[in-house]
């Protein structure tokens, strides 16, 4: 065996058993802070170089004064090494310190601040992954609270629209029954009408709490677009009729579309007796389709004069019912927030923008596969 290889082996039986000695300490060590860790692998290193050195010279059989010389040159370098890794865990826990508090203050509701100075690839890899979980966090939080906001809003509206017809309906069934009503006919037709409303102000209630649930159930079929809109103009006719409104709807294309057909008529049913309602007498609602290069683009122009650029984020909002007090028919203001989940239940979406003399709803979907 060459002397070169017999070295090599007296030096790494040396290192391996530091080495082993190293882990064993270090096992017991892994849960503590990094200083300890780093300051047990600086002293392996040198324990190891040690080890191999003292091997080779005990086989060399160095004089005493050579063996000194050799362990005081390592002796010095492990000093160097144990200090060097003692500065550089403390750096390293006081940055990771840094980084707890600033983790803090974003979990206990504030936003999440980077700590000044420089740090780690992984700190500072850590540091931006915190600072964008603290900006959707920051969003969630916003959105929780106008959601809330708009609940309370909801729940004020609706009790106002349930409490108005109820004390009609209260009032005229008692003239029925204490015989005083001078139109008895005309007691009952009403009764009907706002019965009907009061039907409609709970399915729209159902409605929306299934799409809040995710309990929306679709049956999606392939459906030519054209059809679509053509059923819905004809439903919304008796009511443009009587608010004297021109429906149009000659710019709808014959496109391919999959969609449960009874959810997304009353999306379009919705659009268009929410337009009827805002345009005076005279006025026109458009009706278009065509395809686009995000699918198939429906829209529905009003004449409604335009709504405020600041209410406009929050026209699909549940309860939004605009910055006018407005009394039935208008409604609990649920309608266009169930337009937006239906549709975004068909991985579709949905905006509003202002138009000379009204604004423009448009529902974006995908179009049908081949």
């Amino acid at each position: 065996m060459s002397e070169t290889v017999l070295i090599a082996l007296y030096a790494l039986m040396g290192a391996a058993a530091a080495g082993v000695l190293g882990a064993a300490v270090l096992l017991p060590l892994r849960r503590r802070s990094v200083t300890a860790s780093l300051a047990v692998v600086a002293t392996v290193a040198v324990a190891a170089m040690l080890a191999g050195t003292l091997a080779v010279a005990w086989a060399m059989f160095l004089s005493p004064h050579d063996l000194a010389v050799v362990t005081t040159v390592v002796a010095m370098a492990a000093v160097v090494s144990l200090a060097t890794a003692l500065l550089l865990g403390r750096w390293v826990v006081a940055r990771s310190n840094e980084l707890r508090l600033a983790a803090r203050s974003f979990g206990d509701g504030g936003a999440f601040a980077a700590p000044d100075g420089p740090t780690t690839a992984e700190l500072a890899a850590l540091s931006g992954e915190l600072a964008a979980t603290s900006a959707r966090l920051a969003e969630s939080r916003e959105r929780e609270r106008t959601l809330e906001a708009s609940r309370r809003e909801l729940v004020a509206w609706i009790s106002h629209d349930l409490r108005t017809p109820l004390a009609g309906l209260r009032a005229m069934a008692e003239a029925l029954e204490d015989g005083v009503a001078a139109d008895p006919d005309r007691y009952l037709r009403q009764i009907r009408t706002e019965v009907e409303r009061l039907n409609g102000m709970v399915g729209d209630l159902f409605e929306l709490s299934r799409i809040h649930a995710g309990t929306l159930a679709l049956t999606p079929a392939r459906i030519s677009l054209h059809d679509l809109v053509g059923d819905a103009l004809a439903g919304a006719d008796p009511l443009a009729r009587e608010h004297r409104v021109k429906l149009v709807g000659a710019s709808v294309e014959a496109v391919p579309v999959e969609v449960d057909s009874t959810e997304m008529s009353r999306v379009l049913g919705n659009l268009l007796v929410n337009a009827i309602r805002r345009t005076p007498a005279d006025g026109t609602v458009a009706v278009a389709a065509e395809r686009s290069g995000n699918g198939v683009v429906v829209s529905v122009s009003d004449g409604c004069g335009g709504i405020p650029e600041e209410e406009l984020p929050r026209v699909f909002d549940t309860g939004w019912r605009g910055s006018d007090a407005r009394t039935p028919p208008a409604g609990a203001g649920l309608g266009l927030a169930i337009v937006r989940g239906i549709v975004e239940a068909h991985q579709g979406r949905t905006t509003v923008r202002n138009i000379p003399g009204g604004c423009r709803f448009e529902v974006t979907l995908p179009t049908a596969g081949l």
